[in-house]
């Protein structure tokens, strides 16, 4: 996943992508999308200035991914819940043009965030409002109130033509499984886990859903990028799942009663009649718009900072899987192993500790000056008290994290890398938070911020490359401004975690039992994942 020098090579603005809904997209037609070919940039390290050092880990992702290049003052990156909260909102209150939402659900008791919208709409007669959300998460409290009859009362007052509300259901729950399998247990077969908040020109890019907690108390990252191109492109990729998604249809309003409906016009069958064509139908749509364009590079004004919008479309794209943000996380763990960049440091979150084994393996064989990996404590574990297996997570993220921590130290790493947990209170109790961030940021060698960074909705683990949607951004700067403002929040996001010993995980209330092994083992025996 990974260019030329940047002081070498250059990019143009990103216009003209195909429209989603076509069903002939061809691949020449992405041709504002560039990567350059790779050039060597040499083995001394004691001669690679920042930008062929930068060099080395872009080189690859830019024969994978599409890029953007942006002003660093484009990228503003949010703090808190409640500033993501107010600033969606006010956002939303000024649109003029459209609205997207991809989620995994709302929240079904989000009658503010529902009435902003709806003032937003009766504000402006020309605003459009696109909502898509996981079909099973969506309806999982039916028939009592849920996600999906909070959105119906939108499509009821303002009908279709300025409402659209999808709902995606994945292809890997069909049959026999889908109906023998208990809701929240089935959606552990795969969801619609995207987070893109687009409102006219501007994307907020977060792995927060939209729910009271994200809102107040659950700590996410939330990025904002005010660029029409970026903004644009992610319009298509919402485009595109909605049209193979569920459309969400009111049946009777005095009973919030619904139905998910598949329209017959539609080229493609249901996932749940023909998962098969399907799924061809899905990779035909989807594929030419994640991936590079050969296109030729034209000069650009020199903005220093490239967005790589990255996606994983798995249960979609068959027979050959072309997603994005596997490829490139690899590319950059394996490009930390080269000389020039063994002594780069780095920081690796997500609030669900249970990362696969090869990103584990890359983590500890880049050789760090210094590395954080930072996780949820299971106080701080958005599963903590829950019923069922869904309760014995947190138990089973302990012992993934023990087993994180003896793997640095059996490789000699015990000093350079270390393992936090995020803890704010207690869950469900009063001043209690959850941690829900997940990223990455590299500082490379000599210098004293990030100038690397990894956001968006994945959590790095088998799930996310094997059964759900996933999108994310990449920012690779020059800026300093920017990598400052990159490493400000690094160390926000630590400073209500402590750092663990092996110790930490022998105390009694740290100790796992033979149930939750068993539980963490049937689930992946049936097919689902943590």
């Amino acid at each position: 996943m990974l260019t030329r020098h940047l002081a070498r090579r250059t990019r143009c603005q990103h216009h003209n992508i195909p429209k989603s809904g076509s069903r002939s997209i061809r691949r020449e037609q992405l041709g504002t999308r560039h990567y350059a070919t790779s050039a060597s940039a040499g083995q001394n390290p004691s001669l690679h200035s920042p930008a062929s050092t930068l060099a080395i880990v872009t080189d690859e992702i830019d024969k994978v991914a599409p890029s953007f290049k942006v002003r660093a003052e484009q990228i503003a990156l949010l703090k808190s819940p409640d500033e993501f909260y107010t600033t969606l909102k006010t956002k939303i209150r000024h649109a003029k043009n459209r609205i997207y939402l991809s989620t995994l659900y709302v929240g079904k008791s989000e009658h503010d965030l529902i009435d902003t919208i709806r003032d937003a709409l009766r504000a402006n007669p020309y605003l459009k409002v696109s909502v898509l959300t996981d079909a099973l998460r969506g309806t999982r409290e039916g028939p009592q109130k849920s996600c999906a009859t909070l959105l119906c009362t939108l499509v009821e007052e303002f009908g279709f033509e300025r409402v659209q509300v999808s709902m995606f259901h994945t292809p890997n729950l069909t049959g026999i499984r889908k109906a023998i399998l208990p809701r929240r247990i089935n959606e552990g077969w795969g969801l619609q886990h995207m987070k893109l908040y687009g409102i006219d020109d501007e994307l907020i890019m977060s792995g927060a859903n939209l729910s009271n907690d994200y809102f107040t108390n659950r700590q996410d990252r939330y990025h904002v990028f005010s660029s029409k191109d970026i903004t644009d492109y992610f319009e298509r990729i919402h485009e595109a799942v909605c049209s193979i998604s569920f459309q969400l249809r009111p049946i009777d309003q005095s009973t919030s009663q619904f139905r998910l409906d598949w329209p017959q016009s539609r080229s493609c069958p249901s996932p749940l009649y023909n998962p098969q064509r399907y799924r061809a139908h899905a990779t035909q749509l989807l594929r030419p718009l994640i991936q590079s364009s050969s296109a030729p590079i034209r000069p650009q004004p020199s903005n220093n900072t490239t967005v790589y919008p990255l996606l994983q479309f798995t249960p979609l794209l068959r027979p050959h899987d072309t997603s994005t943000e596997l490829p490139v996380l690899r590319s950059i763990l394996r490009s930390l192993a080269h000389p020039a960049l063994t002594h780069s440091r780095w920081t690796f979150t997500a609030g669900y500790f249970n990362m696969t084994p090869e990103i584990r393996s890359l983590l500890l064989s880049s050789h760090p000056a210094s590395a954080t990996v930072l996780a949820a404590s299971p106080w701080a574990n958005g599963f903590y008290g829950s019923k069922g297996i869904s309760g014995m997570l947190p138990a089973a993220y302990t012992l993934l994290s023990r087993r994180f921590l003896d793997a640095v130290s059996a490789s000699g790493l015990a000093s350079r890398i270390a393992l936090k947990e995020w803890r704010r209170g207690t869950v469900n109790e009063p001043g209690g938070w959850t941690y829900h961030a997940k990223g990455l940021w590299v500082t490379l060698p000599g210098e004293e911020a990030p100038s690397v960074s990894l956001v968006g909705s994945s959590n790095y683990t088998q799930r996310s490359y094997s059964l759900d949607l996933e999108a994310n951004c990449l920012i690779v700067t020059r800026d300093e401004g920017l990598k400052r403002r990159l490493g400000e929040e690094e160390r926000w996001l630590q400073e209500w975690a402590t750092e663990m010993r092996s110790e930490d995980y022998a105390r009694t209330e740290r100790r796992v039992g033979l149930h939750v092994r068993i539980a963490m083992a049937i689930v992946r025996l049936v097919g689902g994942a943590l």
